[in-house]
């Protein structure tokens, strides 16, 4: 399995591509449209799915994008934020605060996660975890045959994601971090919705938010 990037310019959020020998999965389409469809075309497989791991506007500013020019792939979300992909003051993009850009309205998603379960989409094998606390359905991916984890905006390196907007909650966060990402093998790849990737093993000991090196 290959891993590609793109880092979006709207506050630097991550969209990753996951490629296999069939297709590929498309996590969190940010806000370059045409160099995220532009490195789907250099992939060239088709998409076998796109999965959110939460619904902040900026992580699905181009996700109707990708789905009208690639057949459109089943779309993947948590079913609590579910209603904020049609909702610009739920996906944050209806507020006062970003009244400089358009309000982010995508269609609606096709599947809601099922935790702990299994799953198999084109050869790709991972299952989703909850990590809530950023926002309240938030979620994140774990592949083991590749030993990943893409966290969304649970974890970052060296430290976590905020905790005040709405939906928030920081003990809800640190929990679901320590729980079921924490619980991951030290050696595990950590990636995020925004800045450089780590390792399970360096936010253990560095991340200051856990401070106790479990």
């Amino acid at each position: 399995m290959e891993l590609f990037k793109t880092l979006n310019t709207v506050a630097l959020e991550n969209t990753y591509y996951l490629v296999n020998e069939q297709a590929a999965l498309v996590i969190d389409p940010g806000s370059n449209g045409e160099e995220i469809l532009a490195t789907l075309q250099k992939i060239n497989k088709p998409v076998a799915a796109i999965l959110l791991t939460h619904t902040h506007y900026d992580h699905i500013m181009s996700l109707d994008l990708v789905r009208e020019k690639y057949n459109h792939p089943p779309v993947y979300v948590s079913e609590k934020e579910a209603s904020w992909l049609t909702s610009p003051k739920d996906n944050l993009s209806g507020l006062p605060r970003h009244d400089d850009m358009e309000d982010v309205v995508a269609a609606p998603a096709d599947f809601y996660f099922h935790y702990e379960k299994e799953y198999t989409i084109s050869g790709f094998q991972f299952k989703v975890v909850e990590t809530p606390g950023h926002s309240w359905g938030g979620v994140s991916f774990i592949f083991q045959e590749a030993e990943m984890v893409f966290s969304g905006d649970a974890l970052f390196r060296e430290t976590i994601g905020r905790t005040d907007l709405p939906t928030s909650n920081y003990d809800e966060l640190i929990a679901g971090i320590r729980k079921n990402l924490f619980s991951l093998p030290n050696y595990y790849r950590v990636f995020p919705g925004h800045g450089k990737e780590t390792t399970i093993a360096h936010e253990k000991n560095f991340n200051p938010f856990f401070n106790d090196h479990d």
